[in-house]
């Protein structure tokens, strides 16, 4: 236990599910570096969007909330989404005084004495009484595999590592997975490659008219009852479909986003299917998604035998010390602010605080650095 630092609370991740748990925590009177800690693996502010392509503009964003207690304004929607959101993030530290620790690697947590938790990273040791576990998907990219994957000749990029479009130009490119990131790098891609081939496992489901609040509290719902079940979430979008915009409209009608159903096997120089189809291939393009990054909390033992974990609100249910924002119903933006909200409520209950125990200035916000 020398040089183990103790807190009440370690919130690991400061990208938006963080950053929101960490300012209810602020907003509840914790104080940052001696109530509580925020842990993040990044080099710099903006969670994973700072490590978005260029290509993807602000303006291209799907449904980008803002964080509690403080605006994004003014954004101007030709500039990358990785400079935008990486800089109102940094504001956003800095305005509310959150102290985060950067860059630091979470290695595990385990179960401590005295009924605490410790949190062993890069940086040393903390020993706390509640975790608010916001690490995101980012950094699982999710790789299928196929026979003859490692007989093909060319470049497999995942999302993750997603170039840009100029750096398909002239090649013969399939892309693979039927969600957001695959149907904007395909009509990314398209005006540069020698040809673009679309693969999914299922036939692609586009939305027609607005997606309105009770469309999204049913998608939430459906997502939210797997990981009650303790089952691994699917993601909001997989459930709610892919906007019918112009820009889909205009790729449904140049044929770029013709679908194939998903092919049986990868060749040296493209990919198959038991039918005897064929494409040749000079790229083969994995925009199949992420899974969620949790393995630093395999010690604790919390997976089911669905292989998720299964969650009430955000609370673990097989241990509720431990919150996880960010995740299942709770991964997307507004979504990751109601999480901190709701982390931080069922944290002071547990921590049998009472609002009184804790003031802060400012009619009960935070404190402005």
């Amino acid at each position: 236990m020398n040089n183990t630092r103790e807190v009440d609370v370690v919130v690991i991740g400061a990208g938006q599910a963080g950053l929101a748990g960490a300012y209810h925590l602020r907003r509840s009177g914790f104080e940052p570096e001696r109530d509580f800690i925020v842990l993040d693996h990044s080099p710099g502010p903006g969670g994973a969007w700072q490590f978005r392509w260029p290509s993807l503009t602000y303006g291209k964003v799907h449904g980008m909330h803002a964080l509690p207690g403080l605006e994004l304004t003014h954004a101007d929607p030709a500039r990358p989404s990785a400079e935008v959101i990486t800089g109102y993030f940094e504001t956003y530290e800095r305005t509310f005084d959150l102290r985060v620790r950067r860059p630091v690697d979470v290695r595990a947590v385990r179960e401590g004495p005295g009924g605490r938790l410790l949190v062993e990273t890069s940086a040393g040791t903390w020993s706390t009484r509640a975790l608010i576990n916001a690490t995101g998907t980012w950094d699982r990219p999710f790789w299928p595999r196929y026979p003859g994957q490692d007989t093909f000749r060319g470049p497999q990029v995942h999302t993750v590592r997603y170039p840009g479009p100029e750096a398909f130009a002239g090649q013969r490119v399939v892309v693979v997975g039927g969600g957001a990131s695959g149907t904007q790098h395909l009509l990314e891609i398209a005006p540069y490659a020698a040809a673009t081939t679309w693969v999914t496992r299922r036939p692609p489901v586009f939305r027609e008219g607005p997606f309105d609040e009770n469309a999204g509290r049913a998608a939430v719902a459906l997502v939210e009852e797997r990981v009650r079940q303790g089952l691994p979430p699917k993601s909001v979008v997989s459930v709610t479909g892919l906007p019918l915009n112009d820009a889909i409209r205009q790729g449904l009608s140049d044929g770029v986003l013709d679908r194939l159903p998903m092919f049986d096997r990868i060749t040296p120089d493209g990919v198959e299917w038991d039918d005897g189809r064929r494409v040749d291939a000079d790229v083969i393009l994995w925009a199949t998604g992420f899974r969620p990054a949790i393995d630093h909390l395999a010690p604790l033992k919390l997976r089911e035998p669905g292989g998720g974990i299964r969650v009430e609100d955000t609370r673990a249910v097989a241990d509720p010390r431990i919150h996880l924002v960010g995740y299942g119903p709770s991964a997307s933006t507004i979504g990751a602010n109601r999480a901190g909200r709701a982390a931080v409520r069922d944290i002071r209950r547990l921590l049998s605080e009472e609002p009184a125990e804790r003031s802060v200035e400012g009619a009960g916000e935070p404190v402005a650095a």
